[in-house]
């Protein structure tokens, strides 16, 4: 399935039934009172997040959702029906936008959770409604009113505990292949991964916590160049973020410079981002010499002046996997208790 992260849509809530104007006719009774019922109000449109769903891909073959309208009354008292609501389903972490307004509706950041995006209309009144000592026989009715119609943009930001970030051809999709499910792409060439891939990773058998593998960024990304900079975005719900560096880059570049480029595409996307807790993962260390590896893991700290925790692993061979997911699971898990 296609992964589609931004949509716009159009909703149109129902109207709401007219009031009805009618009389009782009955058998000897010239001058039969009012009884005409009350509309149905129109239904509404709600938007409901679904865990089930994990893009907004299901958008493109429609785009406009009308809810029913509310019957109108009729004779005898009788009230219209009410027009059902429509329910839209939704992926879990979808932010809703009035695209007019540029208003944000809501955020639907938790499965269940349901928002209104467009009242119903109100019922009209029926002349029944209208009787009175000195009006005996109204012909007054109200219309129902129109309901809500509304240009919606939906953005899914997807949710995870984890974020990966780095260079194309860092090694986050080999690493998130390896310690989860996630079956991402993997080739030796720039861009493999085209969409965020999630991947749940189990830790003895009854903990997990969840990874996203961004797509790689390159210098430029926070102004449009490359694919990563749709998908910064996402990784601004992660409690932790993982930057992965190849410390043996084939092409000959600097790991130094490498970690400097993602730092700063993370602080011209958004300075909250780049303060968000974040460790460094120095990744194919199997292709580096062991007298060597820690001598290059020392520079590339020293030039960003990073303080935080820092692993090296070879997510090809394993090594150095097992206490970096421990670590992680204790890190989402004392997060959990924080909030």
């Amino acid at each position: 399935m296609n992964f589609t992260d931004e949509t716009t849509i159009k909703i149109k809530a129902g109207n709401g039934g007219h009031g009805c104007l009618g009389f009782r006719r009955e058998k000897y009774v010239p001058f039969g009172g009012p009884d005409g019922g009350d509309g149905g109000d129109g239904g509404s449109v709600y938007l409901r997040a679904e865990t089930g769903l994990n893009t907004l891909v299901h958008f493109r073959f429609q785009t406009l959702f009308k809810a029913k309208s509310g019957e109108c009354g009729k004779g005898d008292d009788r009230t219209g029906r009410k027009g059902d609501d429509l329910i839209i389903g939704v992926p879990v972490g979808t932010i809703i936008y009035d695209v007019d307004t540029g208003e944000c509706l809501g955020d639907l950041a938790e499965d269940g959770q349901t928002l209104c995006v467009g009242k119903g209309g109100f019922h009209g009144l029926g002349n029944a409604r209208f009787k009175s000592s000195v009006n005996r026989a109204p012909r007054k009715t109200t219309q129902g009113t129109p309901g809500e119609a509304r240009h919606l943009k939906l953005e899914l930001k997807v949710l995870a505990d984890v974020g990966l970030l780095g260079l194309p051809n860092a090694g986050k999709s080999t690493l998130i292949s390896v310690i989860s499910a996630a079956k991402p792409k993997i080739a030796d060439y720039p861009f493999t991964t085209l969409h965020p891939q999630l991947g749940v990773v189990q830790v003895d058998g009854h903990r997990s916590f969840v990874m996203a593998d961004i797509p790689g960024l390159i210098e430029g990304a926070s102004e449009g160049a490359g694919l990563g900079h749709r998908f910064l975005k996402h990784v601004s719900r992660t409690k932790l973020l993982l930057h992965v560096i190849d410390i043996a880059p084939s092409d000959g570049t600097s790991p130094i410079e490498a970690a400097q480029t993602i730092v700063s595409e993370l602080e011209k996307f958004q300075s909250e981002l780049a303060e968000r807790e974040r460790w460094l993962v120095f990744n194919k260390s199997d292709l580096v010499l062991e007298e060597e590896l820690q001598s290059v893991c020392d520079e590339v700290q020293k030039a960003l002046a990073f303080e935080g925790p820092v692993y090296t692993i070879s997510a090809l061979t394993r090594q150095g996997l097992k206490p970096l997911i421990y670590d992680i699971m204790a890190h989402v898990e004392s997060a959990g208790i924080e909030e």
